[in-house]
C-alpha cells in the first residue's frame, strides 16, 4: 500500500475530537477536490509503498487504543480489507475518514464519511481537466447508504458559504440522515477563516440540531503535516 505517513496525534474533527489516535494516512483519491487539504494524497499523490505488516507494526509502536485510517480515498487503496482486519485483531478502534463514493468489506468502528458538496469541484484548477470525473464520482447514493446501513457512521460535511447549506439538507433528506449524526466544519486551512465561517456556521447548528466540529489540529498547529 503506498502511504503518504503514519503519525500519532488528536483526532482534529468529528465527534471523537480530542482523543488521542494513530493516523494511517494512505495515497491516493478517486477525487480531486478544488479545496483539498492534503494534495500530497490526490492532486500529487507521494509516500512509500509499504506492506500490510509493516503499517500494523508502525501504528503498534505508537501504542495509542484509536486508529484512524484516512487519505486521499483510504477505500481505494489496496489491500485495505487485510489492513482493518490487522488493526482489529490489536483490538484498536477503527475510524475510516471515507468521501463515501467506494464500498469495501472493512473492519470499522466508526465511518466517518465527508460527502463531496458542489463546492468541492474544481471547476478551473489544472484548467478544469479533472471537474468532469470529480462531478460524476464524488455524489454515489447507493454506496452512502449502504456504508450507513452497515457500520456505525457520522456525516461530515464542509461547508464553505451559507449557500452549501440547501445542498446538505437535500442530501441528508435523500439518505434519511439523522440530524444528530450530522457535523458540519468549516472549510479552510489558516485560523482566521476557520474562525470568520466558524461563527456563523456554529448558529446554523443550534438551529438545525446539527453537530459543529471545528479543525483543533489546525488551531493548534496550523496547516502543517504529521498532526
Amino acid at each position: 500500500m503506498k502511504i503518504a505517513e503514519i503519525f500519532y496525534s488528536v483526532q482534529g474533527e468529528g465527534s471523537l475530537i480530542g482523543v488521542p489516535s494513530v493516523f494511517i494516512r494512505t495515497s491516493g483519491c478517486n477525487l480531486r477536490c478544488q479545496w483539498c487539504d492534503t494534495p500530497y494524497t490526490s492532486w500529487t499523490p507521494e509516500g512509500e509503498d509499504l506492506p500490510v505488516q509493516e503499517i500494523l507494526k508502525r501504528a503498534a509502536a505508537f501504542g495509542g487504543a484509536h486508529v484512524v485510517v484516512t487519505g486521499g480515498e483510504p477505500m481505494i487503496a489496496p489491500q485495505i480489507v487485510e489492513l482493518t482486519a490487522g488493526l482489529r485483531e490489536r483490538d484498536l478502534h477503527i475510524t475510516i475518514e471515507t468521501a463515501g463514493t467506494v464500498h469495501a468489506p472493512v473492519a470499522c468502528d466508526l465511518m466517518s464519511i465527508s460527502p463531496k458538496l458542489t463546492n468541492s469541484t474544481p471547476k478551473e484548477r489544472e484548467g478544469g481537466r479533472w471537474a468532469g470525473q470529480h462531478d460524476r464520482l464524488r455524489y454515489q447514493p447507493a454506496v452512502l447508504r449502504r456504508l450507513m446501513t452497515e457500520y456505525p457512521y457520522q456525516l461530515k460535511f464542509v461547508v464553505a458559504e451559507e449557500d452549501d447549506l440547501p445542498e446538505i439538507e437535500s442530501l441528508c433528506a435523500e439518505l434519511n440522515a439523522s440530524p444528530k449524526r450530522v457535523i458540519l466544519m468549516p472549510e479552510g486551512t489558516d485560523r482566521d477563516t476557520l474562525q470568520r465561517r466558524g461563527l456563523w456556521l456554529t448558529e446554523v447548528c443550534k438551529q438545525k440540531g446539527y453537530r459543529f466540529s471545528p479543525r483543533l489540529h489546525i488551531d493548534l498547529w496550523g496547516n502543517r503535516r504529521g498532526v
